[in-house]
């Protein structure tokens, strides 16, 4: 048997969308000008970090026995025995634990350019200890970039085994002097 509700619930219903014309479809393109764009930001925030500075292929001579330490050749020759003693305490603290390598080189760009615009001229890096990859390229990526002075395994205090203390050279050499009194 045939309900004779179906028919007329077809038949109002044919009867309603019986002007409509079905819509077609418009892909939306974007242009290739804003890919352009989002690229050259793209470049120049990774530029504006300084990640430019960190190479994964070149390996700076560090001193194998002892606590990690490095100190460019014309800094002087008391910054890492004052790194040692913890007579200068950071200013501003990057902790890099859960980061990729990408992602921890990216972040160490980002504090020294911090550290340069904002006039700080000690710095703690986090790296931690865990499987000894953060721990082992840190110090090779800090000692490539030409901004920092030195650095030290940082003191107990500061995170010991599983950070550094980092000094960076600074464009206004009186904030520096200012910081030592």
């Amino acid at each position: 048997m045939s309900d004779p509700n179906k028919n007329d619930d077809f038949s109002l219903f044919s009867a309603e969308f019986s002007g409509i014309k079905k819509l077609k479809q418009d892909t939306i393109k974007l242009p290739t000008k804003n890919m352009k764009k989002k690229q050259i930001i793209k470049q120049i925030r990774e530029e504006s970090f300084e990640t430019n500075h960190f190479s994964d292929g070149f390996e700076p001579h560090l001193a194998e026995e002892g606590p990690i330490r490095y100190s460019r050749q014309d800094a002087d020759k008391y910054l890492i025995k004052q790194l040692r003693r913890g007579d200068f305490s950071p200013e501003i603290i990057l902790d890099l634990h859960g980061l990729t390598q990408d992602e921890a080189k990216r972040e160490l760009g980002a504090l020294v350019t911090c550290c340069k615009k904002e006039g700080l001229y000690c710095c703690s890096v986090m790296h931690g200890v865990g499987k000894h990859i953060l721990k082992k390229q840190v110090p090779l990526w800090l000692a490539q970039h030409p901004d920092i002075l030195a650095f030290h395994q940082a003191p107990l205090e500061f995170g010991g085994h599983g950070a550094l203390l980092v000094l960076v050279e600074l464009q206004d050499w009186q904030m520096k002097r200012e910081y030592e009194k």
